[in-house]
């Protein structure tokens, strides 16, 4: 059967943007180019209202990516530039549009969008990085029914959000499948220990662990933070290594440390991280943390997957799925004492050896070349 060239647009955020969803986006259309595919990303001219986004700033500071056409046209809140999307879109005849969703907010803009788009021959199938939101807002329900019913298809990134879907499509008539959130593979060179902690002015004498990302309450640094004034770790020379933006109001973990006497024992990196400098935290760790208290999946663990870390991440949401206890791993309850008990055991009994050939099996299953076959899956004669 002959190779068929597709026009494929990705809808969602992109550079100049940053953050997680901007990186899967566009690392999925490079996907797509390698498998000779024609791909364009259309993102936002605003993205967030700025008391949507309490963090210093929504773009980022790296260069434009170089190979891929992006191209910046709906504002969230403009509805004359959701319906030129759309119409622009449909003037393609795009063979997949492929849309990311996160947050209920984006549903007016994004299901306005994807309904203008439809036409003979175009699928439009979204990747629900999120469908029902860690921070509950009025409407929430109402916005993402309205989002589900502009779609043929689904793709989500853990089962529990598999599930959500039923809440707003009960009667399954739109396809679903679940595919794993892919590695993050383009966060530059792996780095010896000894080098990514003298780039960070770390000592090599202690043990690190490290909490990634943006500081959202549901991110549970603060369990993190009480498991670290656990006595036990005293000996064992551990440090915690915060790495990211407070998405919020700082002061009550500033307290926390305090009060905790951790200020020796916490090290504070608390501005975004910029693509070309993540390489040199997680390969100074030893230990990669998600005390989340809620979660649907988590790009963080496919960043420790790249770089072959260990993780410790909490029985919530779809982390379980990803981190096998045990084997790449530990997975405990979201509570102090269990998040304690298992960095004592992880550095007192010495896991790292005995976890890193686990990690590096269970990264073989996370190919972005599974991701678009799980998007192919779905792409079914569109019913009218």
């Amino acid at each position: 059967m002959p190779f068929l060239v597709m026009k494929v647009i990705i809808i969602g955020p992109a550079w100049p943007y940053r953050g997680g969803i901007a990186a899967f986006s566009e690392r999925l259309a490079r996907e797509y180019q390698s498998q000779g595919h024609e791909v364009e990303l259309v993102t936002f001219t605003l993205q967030y209202p700025s008391f949507l986004f309490p963090g210093k700033t929504q773009y980022s500071t790296d260069p434009a990516p170089e190979g891929l056409r992006i191209r910046r046209m709906m504002s969230s809140v403009n509805p004359f530039s959701w319906l030129r999307t759309g119409r622009y879109i449909r003037r393609r005849h795009p063979d997949l549009v492929v849309s990311a969703f996160w947050l209920p907010f984006m549903a007016p803009c994004l299901g306005t969008v994807l309904r203008g788009a439809r036409s003979k021959g175009t699928r439009r199938v979204a990747i629900l990085h999120n469908l029902i939101p860690h921070e509950h807002r009025p409407g929430d329900g109402l916005f993402s029914r309205y989002f589900v019913g502009s779609n043929d298809a689904f793709v989500t990134l853990s089962q529990s959000v598999l599930e959500d879907i039923d809440r707003f499509d009960p009667r399954r008539r739109r396809p679903r499948c679940y595919s794993p959130h892919p590695l993050y593979d383009h966060y530059g060179e792996v780095l010896s220990r000894q080098e990514a902690l003298h780039l960070l002015g770390l000592p090599e004498d202690q043990r690190y662990v490290l909490f990634f990302g943006f500081i959202r309450e549901y991110k549970g640094l603060d369990l993190l933070l009480e498991a670290m004034a656990d006595p036990r770790l005293e000996p064992l020379r551990v440090k915690l290594v915060v790495a990211g933006e407070f998405y919020g109001d700082p002061k009550p973990y500033h307290d926390r440390i305090a009060r905790l006497g951790l200020g020796d024992k916490v090290v504070l990196h608390t501005d975004f991280i910029p693509d070309s400098e993540v390489n040199r935290y997680f390969c100074a760790a030893d230990l990669v943390a998600q005390p989340y208290k809620s979660a649907t999946q988590s790009g963080v663990s496919q960043i420790a997957y790249y770089f072959e870390k260990p993780m410790l991440v909490t029985r919530v949401g779809g982390l379980p799925e990803i981190v096998p206890d045990g084997k790449a791993g530990f997975v405990v309850e979201p509570r102090p004492q269990a998040i304690a008990d298992a960095m004592v055991r992880f550095f007192a009994e010495d896991w790292t050896g005995r976890l890193s050939d686990g990690v590096r099996e269970e990264k073989k299953k996370y190919g972005w070349d599974k991701m678009v076959a799980a998007i192919e899956g779905l792409r079914q004669p569109q019913q009218s």
